[in-house]
């Protein structure tokens, strides 16, 4: 209970959102019932704007609507179906037809939606094809055309913010673990950042922190930096990227703006999103145009690398136990 009234207050400390321009909007939110999506969702149904909400699954009427941490996505959906402004449009992000449905009479999309953590071994020896709907590269890479594609087809919708992460280091360590355990995310992710980059919409891509922690401090913590620019990585939580994201609908100035959102130490940044968001320049930088090549190839390292220690580690462990072995059967000798 305490956690969850911390991430209330956050939501409210990061997003209270400045003028009634927001509020007029009519908004596409992928990703519902993540961490992220759910927090998004609330804050915009507190202040009066109107959702589309994309959901794979028919809402199910037998589950008890929930909001609580542990809750199932079954019962965060009733949950926020039952909120004020919200719609749901049955449908997924990988495919076309349904994000073109869900950003119908949208004024802006916020696309929140992200993989799914696959089983080690899957990515390792890449047992999921590219093409399936689960994999990173349909979701981070492929669904973010579908949503560019949909928006450019609206007569309405101007606007996609966009939640990736830091990989603009394929060699990085965490980018490569993420890449061979999670199918690559990483690459497709700046891949996708690409699309937005040059499709021509007014896109805003939000690069945060590591998201879960709660237990953070509070007080003029948030920093952001434009035009793709680094901060060192810090906890942040998924309330502070949600409001973040649902702020920047607030400033055009926002537009085609790439963000860096991490936590400074405390009393050296700002309370609220609003004072940086109001400094933030559009992209300049000259991004790599693709970096997939490179992430495959530090993936590829990564993972010969594990495999030789794996190897090592495996002959000392039989080493050991042959030892261990012909010490046993040593002393049994000795006793009979």
């Amino acid at each position: 209970r305490i956690k969850n009234m911390k991430s209330i207050r956050y939501v409210i400390l990061a997003a209270t959102i400045s003028s009634s321009a927001c509020s007029a909007m009519k908004v596409a939110v992928t990703g519902t019932t993540g961490r992220l999506g759910r927090q998004a969702i609330q804050l915009l149904s507190s202040n009066g704007v109107q959702i589309r909400c994309l959901l794979r699954h028919p809402i199910d009427a037998s589950v008890s609507a929930s909001i609580e941490k542990d809750a199932t996505s079954s019962q965060v959906a009733s949950y926020l179906a039952n909120l004020p402004g919200v719609s749901m449009v049955e449908g997924d992000a990988t495919d076309a037809a349904s994000c073109r449905e869900l950003v119908q009479g949208c004024d802006a999309c916020l696309a929140l939606h992200g993989p799914y953590m696959p089983p080690p071994i899957q990515s390792l020896f890449r047992l999921l094809p590219e093409s399936d709907p689960k994999h990173s590269r349909s979701v981070n890479y492929l669904a973010v055309q579908n949503l560019i594609d949909a928006v450019k087809d609206s007569k309405t919708c101007k606007r996609i913010v966009r939640v990736t992460g830091k990989g603009e280091a394929p060699t990085q360590f965490f980018t490569v673990l993420i890449n061979m355990l999670g199918n690559m995310a990483k690459a497709w992710n700046y891949e996708g950042e690409q699309l937005l980059r040059t499709s021509g919409v007014d896109y805003t891509i939000v690069r945060p922190g590591m998201m879960g922690k709660d237990d953070i401090p509070t007080d003029k913590v948030m920093a952001l930096a434009d035009n793709g620019q680094d901060l060192p990585v810090t906890a942040v939580t998924h309330a502070q990227i949600a409001g973040l994201c649902v702020n920047c609908l607030d400033y055009p100035n926002a537009a085609r703006s790439t963000l860096t959102a991490m936590n400074v130490e405390a009393g050296t940044g700002e309370d609220s999103y609003a004072p940086l968001l109001a400094k933030v320049k559009y992209d300049t930088k000259e991004f790599p145009k693709s970096l997939l090549s490179e992430h495959k190839k530090a993936a590829r390292n990564g993972a010969a690398i594990l495999a030789a220690f794996m190897t090592v580690f495996l002959s000392g462990a039989v080493g050991i136990v042959k030892l261990v072995g012909g010490v046993v059967m040593g002393l049994t000798s000795q006793q009979s």
